[in-house]
């Protein structure tokens, strides 16, 4: 059947793939912003020392570019510097949260993640409970989102730590961290957020919003791959937590290992540019966003939308196509280049867990697509979109 459709689609269309696809996957990756990469190339040739070495200049440069950096993440998301802690991304940075939290805290403490979560949350909690600890997972609704209620009814006297994204990376749907934050706050319980979908794009302020642990990488919004940070709060006394490394004490003895210079200055200047262009970034991308969805809505019977269409990521949409098989529809768009889930699964076979977990159908959870827009995103590429998805969904349904 999937050999067929293609065949039609090569033999009776005039679509023919460009060079380049028009890159609409940016929740997967960001390409790293030009400002940033001048920021970057002196420490990748010129400037090379390792922040480590105190006893000589190269090191002293080094170890000022990284607290400036620390100084810029900080001021994102509105927390001391010395809370923040580098990694090689929001993956370690997970990791570390939970299996440090638990390692130390020991298994009488029980986590409650929740099915919508990154595998990078749901695969550590899954080793955890392997091992012996206490996890609980909760569901989420129709829409993506964890319920306060829901929470609240799972929580116990044994409960000490939940992680919940602040955003939903596949579907867009935001959580109500403020509310979930107070929730965990009140009864003494901790809370880790993944803010990887969020921050760069929403407002996320640690002084408003009692969250403990959080967790971000920097190529979600025009930084470099490869390094990211776990922000550790202290304003509610210590977090202990047990460093998955050792081996020389570095990040305050959370995690060891030299500092990759050029990378970190990159996180820093994404994260300055972002608290500068974060507003109207976000108000361009949710009207490109709107228009892709109202269009294709228009031209295409049989298109659901995943997730709500307000109180979500602006640069998010996430639809799935009735009557297409999803195998084809992917091999089909060669003009665009999106996803068809979270990126870090996309070598899994297996639908959506988030999909099947908001309760959609095997064949809808298969034929979605999500689509991530970003600061290059342009009115033309939107508009070559919808016609690329409306002419090659009409053809497999013919």
């Amino acid at each position: 059947m999937i050999e067929k459709n293609l065949e039609r689609l090569s033999t009776e269309t005039s679509i023919l793939p460009p060079t380049r696809p028009v890159y609409l996957d940016h929740h997967a990756t960001t390409p790293v912003d030009p400002r940033v990469f001048a920021a970057m190339k002196p420490w990748l040739t010129e400037r090379f020392g390792n922040a480590a070495s105190i006893s000589h200049r190269y090191g002293d440069e080094a170890r000022d570019a990284v607290e400036q950096a620390r100084r810029q993440i900080a001021a994102l998301v509105n927390c001391e510097p010395t809370e923040v802690i580098f990694t090689s991304g929001a993956t370690e940075a997970n990791n570390l949260a939970l299996k440090g939290f638990l390692w130390q805290v020991g298994k009488e403490c029980e986590l409650i993640v929740n099915r919508g979560e990154h595998k990078a949350v749901l695969d550590p909690a899954e080793r955890l409970s392997r091992d012996g600890y206490s996890v609980n997972t909760i569901e989420i609704n129709r829409v993506g989102q964890v319920e306060t209620d829901s929470l609240a009814e799972a929580l116990s006297a044994h409960t000490g730590l939940v992680s919940v994204m602040f955003a939903n990376n596949e579907v867009g749907t935001i959580n109500p961290i403020a509310e979930i934050a107070e929730l965990c706050s009140e009864r003494k319980i901790r809370l880790h957020c993944d803010a990887v979908q969020a921050v760069g794009i929403l407002d996320v302020d640690l002084q408003q919003v009692p969250i403990d642990l959080l967790s971000l990488s920097a190529h979600k919004f025009y930084g470099p791959q490869g390094v990211g940070a776990l922000i550790v709060r202290r304003d509610r006394g210590r977090i202990p937590l047990t460093p998955l490394l050792d081996g020389g004490g570095h990040e305050r003895h959370l995690r060891s290992g030299t500092l990759p210079v050029a990378l970190i200055v990159g996180f820093g200047e994404a994260c300055r540019l972002a608290q500068a262009e974060k507003s109207a970034d976000s108000q361009r991308l949710s009207k490109l966003r709107d228009r892709l969805w109202n269009r294709l809505a228009s031209q295409l019977s049989g298109l659901h939308r995943n997730g709500p269409p307000d109180n979500c990521l602006p640069q998010n949409l996430n639809v799935s196509v009735e009557g297409v098989d999803g195998d084809a529809l992917m091999t089909g768009l060669t003009k665009i280049a999106v996803s068809s889930g979270s990126a870090c699964t996309s070598a899994d076979p297996a639908p959506s867990h988030v999909l099947r977990a908001m309760g959609l159908s095997e064949s809808l959870t298969k034929a979605s697509l999500r689509f991530g827009l970003g600061r290059s995103t342009t009115e033309e590429e939107i508009d070559l979109a919808i016609e690329h998805v409306t002419e090659v969904v009409q053809h497999l349904r013919s």
